[in-house]
């Protein structure tokens, strides 16, 4: 009953701007994907800070059968950068650090060519080049790798993928390694330093770091879906060595307290605007034709006027996607505990069902669970 009110109340109260039709099309079309039996997702959509549509599709945990709400806390798998890249330019306004400090400056163990040449702003925006650090960790020590190991899986590694700042190549390593800077400045853990530099302030009480064998206040559990076989098996921090790396991708969070943060970026306080500025900004070229960049945590896309800001998120059986146009104050969040939906093309679709200008959405290659595509983890022991 409590799933059919949220239904109709927002039906009937949906903003003007939205036809009651393209509403009731939007929970059709989320039918067909997220199933009441089944893993599911949060999807929620907001303009001028009115909910446009907001409803909460199947379990957020297979064993309890709980239901999925816009309380339920997900893993939000790379959005998280957009927080450990907002703290980072956070340190530099306060003078704490510079984006153009070397990596050799916060890690002296550091092979010195590649600390030398690799700055804090290309760990940022994807342009350093540094080699990912899946396939130098000794997985046969490491149950559940952490930020230090990702560290000293590459620090001794003398190359990288290309001379640091001359292209892009998504790095997780990169965003491991922003969060232990963070650590070295402040002198906190980057969970305590998150916690008391943006969850605290913004009221987000039950939004959290992931630190195994710390409890997660309305936990969903993630879940890996075999198409072939239509089932679905538990991909959790328990069941993945790389799941509970902190600065890329640790973060646990409700839709509810998402909207807040995203509201923040709308109106944020005087001394952060130049800060949400920088990182919601173009600061590194993808690519020039299709007009992509990458901010500080963000992607970027501007046609035609219309800037788009936007992220997906992967890790273990979550998958997330936001989708924000910061000036139209329009945002579409799907948190999902369930792999095989394509979020970026579900994001699309409900855009067209509510009319939405679209053309500045450069979709980008989803970021897959490396567990399911690189043969180094034939060893680990999640492979299915």
């Amino acid at each position: 009953m409590k799933t059919i009110f949220y239904t109709v109340f927002f039906l009937i109260c949906a903003p003007g701007l939205y036809s009651q039709s393209a509403v009731q099309k939007i929970d059709a079309l989320l039918q067909t994907y997220y199933k009441e039996d089944q893993p599911g997702a949060f999807v929620q959509v907001s303009r001028h800070n009115q909910p446009v549509f907001r409803k909460g599709y199947g379990l957020a945990s297979m064993q309890t059968k709980e239901k999925i709400s816009s309380s339920t806390a997900f893993n939000i798998g790379s959005i998280t950068k957009q927080f450990t890249a907002f703290c980072i330019v956070q340190l530099a306004e306060k003078k704490q650090l510079s984006l153009q400090d070397k990596l050799v400056k916060y890690f002296p163990g550091f092979n010195a060519a590649v600390g030398n040449a690799i700055s804090i702003q290309q760990l940022l925006t994807h342009s350093s080049g540094i080699i990912d650090h899946y396939a130098f960790t000794d997985t046969t020590q490491v149950k559940h790798a952490t930020d230090k190991d990702v560290l000293q899986a590459i620090e001794h590694i003398d190359s990288t993928y290309f001379t640091p700042g001359t292209a892009y190549r998504y790095s997780n390593t990169a965003y491991c390694l922003l969060a232990l800077i963070i650590e070295k400045v402040t002198g906190m853990p980057y969970p305590a330093y998150i916690k008391k530099n943006i969850f605290l302030p913004l009221s987000l009480q039950h939004a959290a770091v992931l630190q195994v064998g710390k409890p997660i206040d309305n936990q969903a559990y993630g879940y890996d879906y075999d198409s072939s076989k239509n089932h679905f098996q538990r991909l959790d921090a328990a069941d993945a060595i790389f799941f509970s790396t902190e600065g890329d991708g640790g973060i646990y969070l409700s839709a509810d307290e998402y909207l807040k943060w995203f509201q923040s970026l709308q109106k944020p306080l005087a001394a952060n605007k130049k800060l949400v500025q920088q990182c919601r900004d173009p600061q590194f070229v993808i690519d020039a034709g299709k007009k992509l960049a990458y901010g500080y945590g963000w992607f970027v896309s501007q046609k035609d006027s219309v800037k788009a800001v936007y992220h997906s998120g992967s890790n273990g059986g979550f998958r997330a996607m936001v989708f924000t146009l910061p000036e139209k104050d329009y945002i579409v969040t799907i948190f999902s505990n369930r792999t095989g939906v394509d979020l970026e093309d579900l994001v699309q679709q409900i855009n067209d069902l509510l009319r939405v200008t679209n053309n500045s959405f450069t979709k980008i290659e989803a970021l897959v669970s490396f567990i399911h595509t690189s043969p180094i983890f034939a060893q680990c022991k999640e492979i299915l």
